[in-house]
């Protein structure tokens, strides 16, 4: 006799009626806020924009006038070259800085943890200016660094400790560190080798927009460079808003512009990075 095998009936899909349909759609608040949201970020920077192509010149409209003087004054491109070359020597030394210690710290000393969050939250304490008036008698012996912009970059390495630092500190900690060290360690690998070959790769990511964060801080601090007597872009804006306002409207809009570019530059980089974390786990 053939045995007889039974199926069990198919489960019925139930009907998505109207309520079920409801509850996917937005709700009407959640979009008045999403649209004052972007109206409170795009109306200033379409004003702005307006701004910068207003006034008139030799009784025609302005137009591209106010951004062809900005490119045109070789102090534009001076201080404009060194605020990005600040901002490197920036980027640069926090990383070597913060990036071996955090390493270390996550790795053999997790009990000084608690001890570099305290840290790291200092600079939201500090304002800037007692911290340059406190720096200033300790950097005057050192006329030959004292005297030159690239001080600027180690003072910068200070306010950008909190955003890095965590940048990292997230990082490390959705990555298993300890057993990668010990599977690095296991084939020979120095604690040298094992940062730059095994845990840098992924932490790409961390590093990328903690470095974005300080190229902001760098690019966009006032107070101490003018305080220094440093013409970097920020302070040179804050000199030409004083006697044109469409030129400082016409900068201000180059400046969005230049950190666009550098979120769009680092999402392509992060994608990229990712992609090839993909492509290196599939082999």
């Amino acid at each position: 006799m053939a045995a007889l095998t039974a199926t069990a009936p198919a489960r019925p899909v139930p009907a998505r009626g109207p309520r079920r349909l409801a509850r996917r759609r937005l709700p009407i608040w959640h979009l008045l806020w999403l649209v004052v949201a972007a109206a409170y970020f795009v109306v200033p920077v379409v004003s702005l924009l307006e701004f910068s192509f207003g006034g008139r010149v030799g009784g025609h409209a302005a137009g591209f006038h106010w951004y062809l003087t900005v490119f045109n004054d070789p102090s534009f491109r001076s201080s404009f070259l060194l605020s990005v070359r600040i901002a490197i020597e920036t980027v640069v030394l926090s990383n070597l800085l913060l990036v071996p210690s955090v390493f270390w710290i996550h790795l053999r000393l997790p009990h000084l943890r608690p001890v570099m969050n305290f840290v790291s939250v200092l600079p939201f304490v500090v304002p800037p200016i007692v911290l340059i008036v406190g720096l200033i008698p300790f950097l005057s012996p050192f006329t030959f660094l004292y005297s030159r912009p690239e001080v600027l970059a180690f003072i910068y390495v200070v306010f950008a400790l909190p955003f890095l630092y965590r940048s990292l500190d997230a990082g490390l900690r959705a990555i298993d560190l300890r057993t990668l060290a010990e599977a690095s360690a296991n084939c020979g690998a120095s604690s040298a080798s094992t940062l730059l070959r095994v845990v840098l790769p992924n932490l790409r990511a961390a590093v990328i927009g903690g470095s974005f964060l300080t190229v902001a801080i760098a690019m966009g601090e006032f107070t101490i460079s003018s305080l220094l007597s440093f013409n970097t872009f920020p302070v040179y804006i804050f000199n030409i808003g004083e006697n044109t306002g469409n030129e400082a409207a016409a900068l201000s809009v180059i400046s969005l512009l230049l950190t666009w570019a550098f979120m769009v530059g680092l999402f392509i980089v992060g994608r990229g990075g990712r992609a090839g974390a993909q492509v290196a786990a599939t082999r």
